[in-house]
């Protein structure tokens, strides 16, 4: 939803009802992930996508529906192949779709779902999917310190707001299973529960033109972008148009400084690009020593790789402390150029995320996207 967030808070706030299709379950290859969302406006507008193109004629026909019925439906597209050619979903997956008629009746939270989403503030909708039919559409709002709406059952609010907050930490979206009452082990309820944290943070180190190139990567790539450099006439914000912030100061103690304050978790990627041992080695040593974080990786040649693990190790960096680092930094794509090197380096962090080999699809063979 926070991609659709803005157009359906206006019509929402003009009183026009509008339908919103959610994927909320995906199997095998489906083309995208729970969350991706889609809008049947009021005067017909299509905003958004669940698939990539392939079942968005269905969806829009279903959200009409929804629309003029104002009944939610959890809809299942590519259960037979079928099925699939008739909705255009011909790769083989399989995605649940719920769609919900949106108004201030229907959705009395949207207001502050979406400024919590603007401020960057964590939030998370938890809905009812599946179920009861008395139950279906009805959802808690969860914040970090307090919740608003609600099932209608207090049992079943209990159950969801822990487990809801668990997602909302790590950033996740999930589907929920309880019992019709609440019961953890139980069957016949599904809630699926959209988390809205706050975006993933990139710290770039070292303010040299392969770092801007990584900056403007992260930023396309959805990161909240921070260049650091110990000197201020290379850290400049003219320099780096595609951070959200620079910083000057040491690299070491500024990490360290981040993550006393805990702004550093498993969702953050580290890019350390000054190849200069003076900066390089003490931060990697912060690095590798942090209890959470989501990806580190150092550039630099074969030979400035070998001397930094030796300085490291003189340190006293374990080496299970030194496999968390990826260096040489990046995928072998043979990049040259700053921007190509960007690529190589958003790529090993997203085969990482996603447990990819980083090989060519054609040499494979089996379903594209894992598990």
């Amino acid at each position: 939803m926070r991609d659709v967030i803005d157009q359906l808070e206006g019509w929402w706030k003009n009183g026009e009802p509008a339908a919103l299709a959610t994927v909320v379950g995906t199997f095998r290859s489906a083309p995208r992930q729970p969350g991706a969302s889609m809008l049947v406006g009021p005067a017909g507008e299509a905003v958004g996508s669940v698939s990539g193109g392939c079942v968005e004629g269905a969806v829009y026909e279903l959200g009409q529906q929804v629309l003029s019925e104002e009944r939610p439906v959890l809809q299942r597209y590519g259960v037979s192949d079928d099925d699939a050619f008739a909705v255009g979903l011909t790769c083989g997956g399989i995605l649940d779709i719920f769609v919900e008629k949106v108004t201030p009746e229907t959705y009395a939270q949207l207001g502050r779902i979406a400024e919590a989403i603007r401020d960057e503030d964590p939030v998370a909708v938890a809905t009812v999917v599946a179920g009861p039919s008395e139950l279906l559409g009805r959802r808690l709002i969860v914040w970090p310190d307090r919740t608003e709406g609600g099932t209608g059952s207090d049992r079943i609010d209990d159950a969801v707001r822990d487990d809801v907050r668990g997602l909302l930490d790590s950033g996740r979206n999930a589907t929920l299973t309880y019992g019709v009452h609440g019961e953890r082990r139980g069957e016949g309820l599904q809630i699926f529960v959209e988390s809205f944290a706050p975006p993933p943070r990139m710290i770039v180190f070292g303010a040299i033109d392969f770092a801007a190139a990584v900056a403007r990567m992260g930023t396309f790539l959805g990161f909240r972008v921070t260049v650091c450099d110990a000197r201020p006439v290379f850290a400049t914000a003219s320099r780096f148009p595609g951070a959200n912030e620079v910083v000057v100061e040491w690299p070491h103690r500024y990490l360290q400084a981040e993550a006393d304050a805990g702004r550093i978790d498993q969702r953050t990627a580290l890019c350390v690009l000054t190849h200069d041992p003076k900066f390089d080695v003490p931060l990697l040593e912060v690095a590798l020593r942090l209890p959470e974080v989501g990806y580190i990786g150092a550039m630099g040649s074969r030979r400035t790789h070998e001397d930094r693990l030796e300085r490291l190790r003189e340190r006293g960096v374990t080496e299970t402390e030194i496999a968390k680092m990826s260096s040489p930094i990046g995928l072998d794509l043979g990049a040259r150029t700053p921007e190509e090197t960007a690529v190589s380096i958003a790529a090993e962090m997203i085969a990482q995320h996603w447990g990819g080999e980083g090989i060519r699809l054609a040499e494979r063979e089996g379903p594209i996207h894992a598990s």
